[in-house]
């Protein structure tokens, strides 16, 4: 069966490798980007492209028109959508035979929309999943042809989740290898009345407010730990950036963002609810106890 694969991040890299030794799939194609201002976990597909002598597109520098004329001449038989933060057109959908395969690490119906692991960490979700479905005219809304419950363990961060999250994939994109080469995949419908949606986040979405409850800053820090670009808090006039906290006791009389302690490199500032211990971080002067950040 001719596959294609439409990518650019970490989830597009495990997927290209993952079918390229799926037996019975051929890669015809992969379309991807040259670069990207906005995926910190950007992956250069093209690199595999050129290993394994797949012809690569580059999306960034063509319009939607040349990419769909494209795909089209090389006639895939299904198209693999995993790590694209564009929505296809109808026209791209209606190319292959047995549709369009998207990917979106959370238990859909429930957190369509952008940034699912990112969210599911800052709101400190205990389990997320990881679906498979064939696309539609809508975001995350077609039928889901595999999904996994991921939980999530109190001292995962996104690159741990993510990890975990990659393996699955690899593991479900061979089941649907084998049940497409069976005739035997499946997609059973969402349902869109119990549907919840993620908006974009932007860099003000990843500033601290001490004035949040210790366990909700600790949430947000590891949310966007690597391969994201990092929480961060503002001291001297300056973005300062937070990669790993912990949660204190402290006293309850004392200011949010009120530094409580400094040991060696370890910062404690109070928060609405108990203190945060700043552990790994980009200050290049540490604040004196009594001093604010913001």
């Amino acid at each position: 069966m001719k596959a294609l694969l439409i990518g650019c991040v970490m989830s597009s890299e495990r997927a290209l490798n993952t079918l390229l030794a799926c037996d019975g799939i051929e890669i015809v194609g992969v379309v991807t980007r040259r670069a990207s201002s906005f995926n910190t976990d950007f992956r250069d597909l093209a690199l595999i492209g050129t290993a394994n002598d797949i012809p690569v597109f580059f999306a960034d520098e063509a319009d939607t028109e040349e990419m769909t004329a494209w795909i089209a001449a090389h006639a895939p038989d299904i198209v693999f959508c995993i790590g694209w933060s564009y929505l296809l057109g109808q026209d791209i959908l209606d190319i292959p035979a047995h549709g369009v395969i998207g990917y979106h690490p959370a238990l859909l119906p429930r957190g369509r929309g952008r940034h699912p692991i990112i969210w599911a960490l800052a709101l400190g979700l205990e389990e997320t999943g990881s679906s498979l479905f064939v696309m539609d005219a809508g975001a995350d809304s077609g039928a889901i042809v595999s999904q996994r419950r991921v939980p999530i363990a109190r001292d995962d961060d996104a690159a741990s989740l993510y990890a975990r999250l990659l393996d699955i994939l690899g593991d479900q994109l061979r089941g649907i290898c084998a049940q497409l080469a069976t005739g035997s995949l499946k997609a059973t419908p969402q349902d869109h009345g119990v549907a919840t949606y993620w908006r974009k986040r932007g860099k003000d979405d990843g500033r601290i407010d001490w004035r949040m409850p210790a366990e909700g800053i600790r949430n947000l820090v590891r949310a966007l730990a690597a391969p994201y670009p990092g929480a961060h808090c503002v001291f001297g006039g300056e973005d300062i950036k937070v990669h790993k906290v912990e949660t204190a006791d402290a006293p309850k009389d004392i200011e949010p963002g009120c530094v409580i302690g400094v040991d060696g490199r370890a910062i404690t500032v109070k928060a609405g609810i108990d203190a945060v211990r700043l552990v790994e971080h980009d200050f290049t002067r540490l604040p004196a106890t009594a001093e604010y950040v913001q």
